[in-house]
């Protein structure tokens, strides 16, 4: 028995050997690749760098008492953005702190809310969720797809191709606005819902100190040759977005950027309404100024008035 055993002793050590997964030698080998991996590494010979994935994903949300055009115009958005993700409306006025909790929870960095007030005038925010920057919008001049029944058609969830104007590099908070709206539009390369080619362009245009933003497919009638050869047919949503304030943080901190040309809704309808309240007033200066007239100017007495009486 004792003398199986040995020999099955031999047989292991002689395999382990002869196969270099055990032993001394064995372990002199992975010394010497260890040392050989160093040594190369030392040498200069550069590591492949491990890929980056972009997980970009936005939250689009919207509050309570929006109106059916920002509405529409939230429904376009979420079909330019394959890989954004859409919640329930927000009761919240003043605390938006909420917004970045309910982004934590769907896996969001980026957020698009949209809020609505006094039923008519809509306010539009992008935040990168949750250490900022957000910047808050002023939005007119809302036209969606459904209103303009344009003939560009593009594919849903293909990747757009982004064009920035030239001014957006003129001043520090248009490059703040340019680098939130890129991170937002962006589609991520590896999404899933995704499609893996570009068939359409969104535009970014500063003029008069507001953001214009329109959505152009790209088509041609022949083969492509050059880029002479390629058409932009617009297919909607138009925006104008007029900056009202950029914030360092998500929502809310210090003020990095406060537009000094922006003048709130409230203040122009007040202005207007004033306009019309000085009709009357004006009316009724006119009556006594005309009565007043009347008694400096009075008709003398004709000496011939009542001969034929």
């Amino acid at each position: 028995m004792r003398q199986r055993m040995a020999n099955t002793k031999k047989g292991t050590k002689a395999k382990a050997a002869k196969d270099g997964t055990g032993g001394p030698s064995s372990d002199a080998d992975d010394r010497s690749k260890a040392v050989k991996k160093v040594a190369g590494t030392e040498a200069g010979v550069k590591k492949k760098p491990p890929y980056f994935k972009n997980k970009e994903k936005v939250l689009v949300v919207s509050s309570r008492g929006i109106t059916y055009r920002s509405r529409h115009l939230l429904l376009d958005i979420l079909q330019l953005l394959p890989h954004a993700k859409k919640d329930a409306k927000l009761d919240t006025k003043t605390d938006r702190g909420v917004i970045n909790e309910v982004a934590d929870l769907k896996g969001c960095t980026s957020t698009i809310f949209f809020e609505t007030r006094k039923h008519q005038d809509l306010y539009l925010w992008t935040a990168k969720t949750p250490t900022g920057p957000s910047i808050k919008f002023h939005v007119t001049n809302i036209h969606t797809m459904a209103e303009l029944k344009l003939s560009g058609n593009h594919l849903r969830g293909s990747r757009p191709v982004l064009s920035f104007d030239a001014n957006f590099d003129a001043e520090p908070h248009l490059q703040v606005i340019k680098g939130v709206l890129s991170q937002i539009f962006a589609t991520p390369p590896m999404h899933h819902k995704r499609k893996p080619f570009f068939d359409h362009v969104l535009s970014f245009s500063v003029v008069d100190n507001r953001v214009w933003i329109r959505n152009y497919q790209v088509s041609s009638d022949k083969k492509v040759t050059s880029k002479e050869d390629l058409t932009l047919i617009e297919v909607g949503p138009r925006v104008c977005m007029n900056p009202v304030k950029i914030f360092s943080g998500s929502f809310g901190g210090p003020i990095i950027y406060d537009n000094p040309e922006y003048v709130s809704p409230n203040a122009i309808r007040a202005a207007l309404k004033k306009s019309t309240q000085s009709k009357y007033a004006n009316k009724v200066d006119s009556r006594s100024k005309r009565k007043l007239y009347k008694e400096a100017h009075k008709v003398p007495r004709a000496p011939l008035a009542d001969v034929f009486k």
